[in-house]
């Protein structure tokens, strides 16, 4: 069991990397993991020795995540004139840039964000990958493959193509 222990929490870093560009938010990130954390301890005895602790781990974020992306409610806070506003931070191209990116990602379905996120920022295998969010390879390698695509479109400013045709 402690050797389990120190597994889980070797998995820490990876998590809080994941959910931070999952949710965009450190707090809502921060939120997430402590809640992935608290379902992987209190669900310990189900993972199964021998597998990857990390794709389990990933396998429960991904679900307490759509489960809250449901559940959320759009917040809203008046602000007035008074209300300090935030200092800007000076412009540097490579700032700007992974501003666009973050954007451009944001702007993805959540399903092709996903999969972007594990196989570049994880660095997973579409095997892992499809086991962790409990589909097919091929619909994890379909994904990516369009996700890139439209990531690739949306960093360049170009339009971003429906795939949907008109029937008549």
């Amino acid at each position: 069991m402690e050797d389990e222990s120190a597994r889980l929490v070797a998995c820490i870093p990876r998590l809080r990397r994941y959910a931070r560009a999952l949710t965009g938010s450190r707090a809502e990130a921060d939120d997430l993991v402590q809640d992935t954390m608290e379902r992987g301890w209190s669900k310990l005895s189900s993972w199964q020795r021998g597998s990857d602790m990390r794709a389990w781990l990933f396998g429960i974020m991904h679900n307490l995540h759509v489960d809250q992306t449901r559940k959320r409610r759009v917040t809203t806070e008046a602000f007035d004139e008074d209300m300090p506003q935030p200092a800007t931070e000076p412009a540097q191209v490579d700032r700007l840039e992974l501003r666009d990116l973050e954007a451009a990602l944001r702007l993805l379905p959540v399903e092709q964000r996903e999969i972007l996120l594990l196989v570049a920022l994880e660095e997973m295998r579409y095997e892992d990958i499809a086991s962790t969010l409990g589909i097919p390879v091929g619909t994890v390698m379909s994904r990516l493959s369009r996700g890139r695509e439209r990531l690739r479109r949306l960093m360049e400013g170009r339009p971003v193509v429906s795939p949907l045709k008109v029937v008549k």
